[in-house]
């Protein structure tokens, strides 16, 4: 009797045992969990859903003619006085002085030369001047047929010259071919362009961007979307900084910014950048107009002060005053 009585207190003793550690590391684990797995939300940059301005384009090359061109053919041995070359000259002001004439400016330009080719004859005795009004100039552009019923007159372009391409001018389509080239199955097209400043040379090769179908839309910073399969998706940020999932439809890009056709209202908030610190239905801190999130105070090294003085060991000594003479003994002293 005694005996089952030990067994059955020891096997008491061992549940107990065991009970008392398993019971124990869950409320350490439980605690430690609570303790360190509560992390801060993550700063996250987030954009405001505005409208923003919108358009298709066509985009293709053409060469730069001035809107006047005028030519001369003169014979060297009737120069009288050396010609100006790349001068600009005024409508009535004289261009070169012949033997039996002079060669008066029609308009007003800038005095270029051509030679001919060399392996004709007449080009050591000839030269050809050109008078060109390059204060306008006039870029023919071949518009594929697929985009003929969307292009007018009156549309605006944007033009970049391919020596400045950090600069953009702008122009007009100024008129249309009536019909479609079927050789090249495109529609010839002629786009104006104010070069005033002369800043573009005639002949120079330019890139040309056709603006149609202009209109103002919901916009999203390009960095904003998830892309999975055919679908499109953005994090979408509530009043709570609660980051949901939300698919939409979006149409053309421009600028760094994508149009949303569907999905979004204006006023809402999106990711901008950081998704991979984003989780669905993730709380986050918005960070807005790109402002950085600001380091912790324990991440700041304290900087020592370069002003301060350093303190000496003997500094106990001078707060005392045996070293210090009275205003007396000071007066003997200069008696003396």
């Amino acid at each position: 009797m005694k005996r089952s009585t030990k067994v059955t207190t020891v096997i008491i003793l061992f549940f107990i045992i065991i009970t008392v550690v398993v019971v124990g590391r869950t409320m350490i684990g439980n605690h430690f969990k609570k303790k360190f797995s509560k992390r801060p939300p993550p700063g996250i940059i987030v954009k405001t859903v505005e409208q923003r301005e919108f358009q298709n384009k066509i985009e293709t090359f053409g060469t730069a003619i001035p809107i006047k061109v005028q030519s001369y053919n003169i014979e060297k041995y009737e120069i009288l006085e050396p010609i100006q070359f790349n001068k600009k000259v005024e409508a009535g002001d004289v261009i070169v002085k012949l033997k039996n004439r002079n060669i008066i400016a029609p308009f007003e330009g800038v005095i270029g030369k051509r030679n001919f080719s060399d392996d004709i004859k007449v080009s050591e005795s000839s030269l050809v001047i050109n008078l060109e009004d390059a204060s306008t100039l006039f870029v023919d552009v071949d518009i594929p047929e697929v985009f003929s019923s969307n292009v007018n007159k009156g549309l605006r372009v944007d033009i970049k010259f391919s020596g400045n391409k950090d600069k953009s001018f702008e122009g007009i389509v100024e008129s249309l071919a009536s019909r479609i080239n079927t050789d090249t199955r495109s529609l010839a097209a002629r786009i104006k362009l104010d070069n005033s400043n002369l800043e573009i040379l005639p002949g120079a090769l330019l890139e040309v961007t056709i603006k149609y179908n202009e209109r103002n839309s919901l916009g999203i910073p390009d960095t904003s979307v998830i892309l999975e399969g055919n679908k499109v998706y953005i994090y979408r940020v509530d009043d709570k900084n609660i980051a949901n999932k939300t698919e939409i439809q979006i149409g053309n890009r421009s600028q760094g910014y994508l149009e949303v056709k569907s999905g979004l209202k204006q006023g809402d908030v999106v990711v901008a950048e950081g998704l991979k610190k984003v989780r669905p239905f993730g709380k986050i801190k918005p960070l807005k107009d790109g402002v950085k999130q600001n380091k912790g105070d324990w991440k700041k090294k304290a900087k020592s002060n370069n002003t301060e003085t350093k303190k000496s060991k003997f500094d106990w000594i001078k707060k005392l005053n045996i070293f210090k003479k009275s205003e007396s003994q000071k007066k003997e002293e200069k008696n003396k």
